[in-house]
């Protein structure tokens, strides 16, 4: 359980961070490739055996690696869209959601078992999720645009599967370091061709300003996957109770961190889907 608090306090920094680009004026774009970089550097760092490129191509899970950091880049710049064309509640309620992905993989792919309550809990949670994250009496979306969060729902869905997956079939605990280092080193490469695209267009934009946001995010980035990775590997809890607390506990935290730290007013709503948010932890993880 400690793992998995871990993963769930960096992963709420995370949405702390990303509030503070705004604030600093941080362009986001070259802020998140530049956090991949960075994270890749700190999976290299911790990691403990002899760095050779050539071994690691020969690793079982590479392949998935590249896979991974490409959805990285693709699902974030599908949740920009998302929020700016639908609305930022939207593209949040649909991240979060996904955890219904996993947790199925996990039922019907490794037969794991869900108790009438853990059942419950996890109905619950996508209550809480949806209360937890909604600003405004309601979220209205037209149905030419429902395309950007179905997609953002779907791939934010399979990352979370394929990172499951990857850890239960192919990586050792040892290998967890260079594993992160290898995805967000992947994302990293993605994110760069992407600037370069984007470049031939504008010129670049990266300043002292951008590195420095992309550094603050990329530590706690690299940390909350090293961590989840080490949540999954829990005897007391199986797959889909891991992405349910960690989601819900995501939202919950965060909503409770933009309260405290940056003076945001929630709705009763919000309120609402955080009592829920703490019933369905409480479901999932006791029973």
């Amino acid at each position: 359980m400690v793992y998995l608090a871990l993963s769930v306090v960096f992963s709420s920094l995370i949405f702390v961070i990303f509030k503070l680009f705004t604030r600093f004026k941080v362009d986001t774009l070259y802020a998140i490739v530049t956090n991949y970089v960075v994270a890749c550097s700190v999976g290299l760092l911790f990691y403990k055996g002899e760095v050779i490129v050539s071994q690691i191509q020969k690793k079982p899970w590479f392949w998935g690696t590249l896979a991974l950091g490409f959805l990285f880049i693709l699902v974030f710049n599908l949740m920009a869209a998302t929020a700016q064309r639908v609305g930022v509640s939207v593209a949040s309620v649909a991240t979060k959601m996904s955890l219904v992905i996993p947790v199925l993989f996990g039922v019907l792919i490794y037969n794991e078992e869900l108790g009438p309550l853990k059942i419950l809990g996890v109905a619950l949670a996508l209550g809480a999720v949806y209360f937890a994250s909604v600003k405004g009496k309601s979220i209205t979306v037209e149905k030419s645009s429902l395309i950007l969060p179905l997609l953002v729902f779907l791939g934010s869905g399979v990352i979370d599967t394929s990172i499951k997956y990857i850890q239960e079939v192919y990586i050792s605990e040892e290998d967890y370091p260079i594993f992160s280092a290898t995805v967000f080193g992947s994302a990293a490469t993605v994110g760069l061709i992407f600037i370069l695209f984007k470049v031939i267009k504008s010129p670049v934009k990266m300043n002292l300003r951008n590195i420095l946001g992309g550094i603050v995010l990329g530590i706690p980035n690299y940390f909350s996957m090293y961590f989840l990775l080490k949540a999954l590997e829990n005897d007391t809890l199986n797959s889909a109770s891991v992405f349910t607390i960690n989601n819900v506990a995501i939202v919950m935290l965060s909503t409770l961190l933009g309260i405290l730290l940056f003076k945001e007013k929630i709705s009763v709503k919000n309120w609402g889907g955080i009592a829920l948010a703490v019933v369905s932890i409480i479901l999932v993880a006791l029973f």
